[in-house]
């Protein structure tokens, strides 16, 4: 087949925003755009799960937010490629709250077993490879227990967990930055790993228990970070790189493993 035939035979891959008003066909890609108009100097580009949203000033034509895509185009295109993996990953990652069901604590594989015997609080069971058995959290439901009280209950057992684990992290990394922190909230926010405030007051997303303890070391050290620089200038990451080396790495993974979708 000739090179020509070939691409006459790939159809553009499509990224619709579910409000689209405008469309374009950029290399290899049809993407329907959310555009909208603000007062503002320069153009911005936001990439979501649900696609591209544009915003341009009220003078700006449509050739030239078109123009702008188009010298975007590489990145844009990638970037929505990657947001649907990602939402691709979240989807296959979505738990099935029931008997048996496995969700990520630590990086590795928690399966859940309702047990009437055990107490509510959940018992954890450690992994026994010699034995072949899997790290396990026992719940003391019923096993007629609904989706919604098991989903809750693993939920509270997790939130104490983060809890416990987040502030022996803080404890541990705050001598190694010379910076002392002040309290710990647990945070259920979708896009966000963590915050710092200036007095000391930290905010980490318990969802983070789902992974390997490097990665929820490296939010720990970021945020305590955050009190010697409240930025993120090059003194940041170097004062970062002081007590975690491979963060860059780390901070990768965060973005491509996604957390499992909880429905809440």
């Amino acid at each position: 087949m000739s090179p020509l035939l070939l691409h006459e035979c790939l159809a553009p891959v499509e990224f619709r925003h579910p409000q689209a008003n405008r469309e374009l066909l950029l290399p290899g890609a049809v993407v329907a755009y959310v555009l909208v108009r603000a007062r503002r100097r320069s153009m911005g580009f936001l990439v979501s799960a649900d696609g591209l949203a544009v915003r341009a000033p009220w003078g700006a034509t449509l050739a030239s937010v078109e123009a702008a895509l188009r010298l975007k185009a590489d990145w844009i295109v990638r970037k929505l490629a990657q947001a649907r993996v990602r939402q691709q990953r979240q989807a296959q990652a979505r738990i099935d709250w029931r008997d048996g069901a496995v969700l990520p604590y630590l990086g590795a594989p928690l399966h859940m077993r309702l047990d009437a015997r055990q107490p509510l609080t959940g018992t954890l069971q450690d992994a026994d490879e010699g034995r072949g058995e899997p790290a396990t959290l026992r719940i003391g439901l019923p096993a007629h227990a609904s989706a919604a009280q098991l989903r809750d209950t693993v939920q509270a057992w997790l939130m104490r967990q983060a809890q416990a684990h987040f502030t022996a992290r803080l404890n541990h990394f705050a001598p190694l930055l010379d910076v002392q922190w002040r309290s710990l909230r647990l945070s259920s926010a979708q896009t966000r790993w963590g915050s710092a405030k200036s007095d000391g007051s930290i905010r980490l997303n318990w969802r983070l228990l789902h992974y390997r303890p490097a990665i929820i070391d490296y939010v720990v050290a970021h945020e305590l970070s955050h009190l010697r620089e409240m930025n993120h200038s090059a003194d940041f990451w170097r004062t970062v790189a002081t007590v975690v080396p491979d963060h860059a790495m780390l901070r990768r993974s965060l973005r491509d493993e996604p957390a499992p979708c909880w429905d809440d």
